[in-house]
């Protein structure tokens, strides 16, 4: 399972991928998973070529079983794996279930630790040994692809460890994992781990070792890329990096630093890298646990961009701020965020891809109100920057223009606005009761610029979701049988209101110069 770019790559610097997301990410609390949703994952992780699928642990319920029997079924390019404790039963129940595999392993594991031997196992080192043995012989016996764990293997004495690595060598084991259990060790610190079994073990060269990190200081793939640096060829991952307590190294992770640092971690995977989003969204929605926003690699932040600085980079080459192609890993395309922080370079790209073409005094007035906009809101989307743009073109050179709104509402009327406007230049301020706020801001609008216009439509709708949402306001005027429209959006619904309701009075008096011999008069408005 190579890809091209790597057939001519050495055989030595390959790291297999061995990913646990089935049965260790399924022993995070709350993510269990049907059998279906693994048959899925399964044809997922093979589609992104992973080695081995490590699809669950069959004695620990009939359930776990038949869905390591299903995948072992379908699976045809990777090998399918199944855990094993160091009993008899467990390694027959594992064999069992992947017997149907074109490719099938035994993965089985025993405690080497003195914390495990003393207070779980309450077992000597001789024990121990005798165990592994045994565990070991059988599972060859039945499977020609053996790997055998040390669980909490960096908290082991480093004699015994050799020991223990030594038995498992000779009863048969292809594949020896070191395991970081708890997510104790250090890179420095693991990386000598492998140094000393690979130099000292017997027969240390006629097998792959393996990582098998968990994320309790959070060091999983620092740890494991160090493993690999020693001398470990195969990496055990997750996808998301679920697992027990705090998890596991994410697959996503290891994979994208080996292939964006080659420079300095000279070794390759055969996955194909533009599955990974996709094998990261469906995890999240089968197990409930959702992707952080600045996860590396799969997270909605990955790639987006807000900083104003960070924006320009980006669009002069993306290479200024992204060390990996997003669509390298199937994310898409860089999302520049629209927020507080972004500048006039990126705000003039959005309009763009959003189908505008503004002239220079336009895009500043529109950026302004951007600004504005982006003081208030957490998130700016597109739709939002639609609204924002459209009502600034139709408001252009109105001679009518809101300037200051106050409202004061509640259970206790009339309602009041206090409301500033500036017709043809002139600032004109009034307060207007009315049965609402809405009719109030309509009233103190009457008064400061006198029509005969009716009001025909009031339509208020949500550009988009959340509490902070811009109001998006229609006003339909009717006068002497002319009707306009018009529209204002705005976070505060009774500013776009009176914005709306003013842009609606300009269009009227925009038809009425049209039509008329002289021009309206001041006075009018």
């Amino acid at each position: 399972m190579t890809t091209p770019e790597a057939s001519a790559q050495s055989e030595k610097n390959r790291v297999v991928i061995f990913d646990t997301t089935m049965r260790d990410g399924e022993q995070s609390p709350g993510a269990s998973m049907s059998m279906e949703e693994k048959l899925e994952l399964a044809k997922i992780l093979e589609d992104m070529r992973v080695d081995v699928i490590e699809a669950g642990f069959p004695i620990a319920s009939n359930g776990d079983f038949e869905a390591v029997r299903e995948v072992a079924k379908i699976v045809t390019e990777s090998t399918v794996c199944g855990l094993a404790r160091a009993g008899i039963a467990d390694i027959e129940r594992a064999a069992e279930a992947v017997r149907p595999a074109k490719r099938g392993r035994i993965h089985t594991f025993l405690s080497t630790s003195p914390q495990h031997r003393d207070y779980i196992l309450r077992m000597s080192q001789a024990d121990v040994l005798d165990a592994v043995t045994g565990s070991v012989t059988h599972a060859r016996n039945l499977c020609g692809d053996v790997e055998w764990s040390a669980q909490d293997a960096t908290r082991t004495e480093r004699d015994f460890l050799r020991r223990c690595v030594e038995a498992a060598i000779r009863a048969g084991a292809q594949t020896i994992n070191i395991p970081d259990t708890v997510g104790y060790t250090y890179p420095s610190e693991y990386a000598e781990v492998f140094k000393d079994l690979i130099e000292n073990v017997p027969g240390a060269d006629q097998v792959i070792f393996s990582t098998h990190c968990h994320n309790d200081l959070g060091l999983a793939v620092a740890n494991s890329l160090a493993g690999v640096q020693a001398g470990a060829r195969q990496v055990e991952v997750a996808v998301n990096g679920i697992g027990e307590r705090a998890g596991n190294a994410a697959l996503e992770e290891i994979v994208m630093a080996l292939r964006v640092r080659a420079d300095r971690l000279p070794y390759w995977t055969g996955i194909q890298s533009q599955h990974i989003t996709r094998a990261s969204r469906y995890v999240s929605a089968i197990t409930g646990f959702p992707v952080q926003f600045n996860k590396a690699i799969v997270g909605k932040n990955a790639f987006a961009h807000e900083s104003g600085i960070h924006q320009d980079g980006v669009l002069k080459n993306a290479v200024t701020y992204e060390i990996m192609r997003p669509e390298d890993v199937g994310q898409g395309g860089s999302n520049l965020v629209m927020g507080k922080h972004s500048g006039r370079h990126a705000f003039r790209e959005k309009l763009k891809g959003l189908g505008y073409d503004l002239g220079q005094n336009a895009l500043n007035e529109a950026f302004g109100r951007f600004k504005d906009l982006a003081d208030k809101k957490k998130h700016v989307f597109d739709d939002d920057i639609v609204a924002l743009v459209d009502d600034s073109l139709a408001r252009g050179q109105d001679r009518i223009q809101v300037k200051a709104l106050r409202v004061i509402a509640g259970t206790e009327g009339p309602q009041e606005a206090h409301l500033t406007l500036v017709v043809d230049g002139e600032e004109r301020s009034a307060t207007a009761t009315g049965d609402g706020p809405v009719d109030a801001v309509f009233n103190a609008i009457h008064e400061l610029a006198p029509h005969g216009a009716v009001l025909r439509l009031f339509q208020v709708h949500a550009v988009t979701e959340g509490t902070d949402a811009q109001a998006q306001v229609s006003v339909r005027l009717e006068e002497d049988g002319r009707i306009a429209t018009g529209q204002a959006a705005d976070t505060d619904t009774l500013t776009a209101s009176a914005m709306a309701y003013v842009n609606a009075l300009n269009n009227l008096s925009a038809r009425k110069e049209k039509t008329a011999p002289a021009p309206i008069v001041a006075s009018g408005f």
